[in-house]
C-alpha cells in the first residue's frame, strides 16, 4: 500500500511514523527544507521537499500508483488545492486535514469527502483510516498496545480451516464469530472458518496488516 502524505508538522509525522510502523511504502512532502531534511534522516520514507500544490512536483512521487493522498499542512487552501490537483491522477482515497472547521464545506464540495478537523480527531485517527478502511468496530486496549477489530473472512487459505490452525499467534488472536443473524458466538478450536464470517480479532499493535493478510484478501 503507497501512501503519500503532504505536510510534515505535528500531525503528518505523527502519522507517518504510525504508518511506518504498519509496514506501508511512503512518501512525504514539505516546502520547508529544515523539516524535509530531519524527516529524510529519521524515517523510512522517500522525502521530496517542494510544493504540494504543483503538478510536476506530483508527478515526482508517482502519484498515479498512491492508494492514499493525505493533506496535512496548517495552511487549509494549500490541502484544498492539493486535493483538486490530486483528483485528476484517479487517486483511490483523498484525505485533508482542515484547521477551520468552517471551510469543511468548502472541500466537500469539490468532491473531497474525507476530511478531518484536528478540533475532533489525531493523526492516530487518520491512521485508521488509511489501515482499517473497511473495519466496522475498533476498540482500543490499554495503552494503544493491543485492539479489537471486526473483520470477514475472504482469504481461500483459511476459508474451511479450524480455527486453531489460525488462531492464536503471536500477533492476533480470534475471540469471536458471528452468526448470518449477527448472533455472537465464543468460538471452538475445533469450529471453521466460512466464506464471508465475520469474526472479532484482537491484534496486537503493529500487528494489523499481518491479521488482515491471514484472514482477508
Amino acid at each position: 500500500m503507497y501512501v503519500i502524505i503532504m505536510g510534515l508538522g505535528r500531525v503528518g509525522l505523527s502519522l507517518a511514523n504510525l504508518l511506518i510502523d504498519d509496514g506501508y511504502d511512503l512518501t512525504l512532502i514539505d516546502d520547508n527544507e529544515a523539516l524535509c531534511n530531519e524527516a529524510a534522516a529519521e524515517l523510512d520514507a522517500l522525502v521530496i521537499c517542494g510544493n504540494g500544490t504543483n503538478s510536476k512536483l506530483l508527478e515526482e512521487t508517482n502519484i498515479e500508483d498512491a492508494d492514499f493522498f493525505i493533506a496535512t499542512t496548517g495552511n487549509d487552501e494549500a490541502n484544498l488545492l492539493s486535493c483538486i490537483l490530486v483528483r485528476k491522477y484517479n487517486v483511490p482515497n483523498i484525505i485533508a486535514r482542515v484547521s477551520n472547521p468552517d471551510h469543511e464545506e468548502a472541500f466537500k464540495e469539490v468532491g473531497i469527502d474525507n476530511v478531518i478537523s484536528p478540533e475532533i480527531t489525531a493523526a492516530g485517527f487518520l491512521e485508521k483510516l488509511v489501515t482499517r478502511p473497511n473495519v466496522a468496530d475498533l476498540i482500543s486496549l490499554g495503552e494503544g498496545d493491543a485492539e479489537i477489530l471486526d473483520m470477514t473472512i475472504t482469504n481461500d487459505k483459511v476459508v474451511g480451516k479450524r480455527i486453531k490452525e489460525i488462531s492464536p499467534t503471536k500477533d492476533f488472536i480470534i475471540i469471536a464469530t458471528y452468526q448470518q443473524d449477527g448472533k455472537l458466538v465464543i468460538p471452538q478450536p475445533d469450529n471453521t472458518l466460512a466464506r464471508n464470517e465475520k469474526v472479532s480479532v484482537l491484534v496486537k499493535r503493529g500487528s494489523f496488516s499481518k491479521a488482515s493478510k491471514k484472514l482477508e484478501k
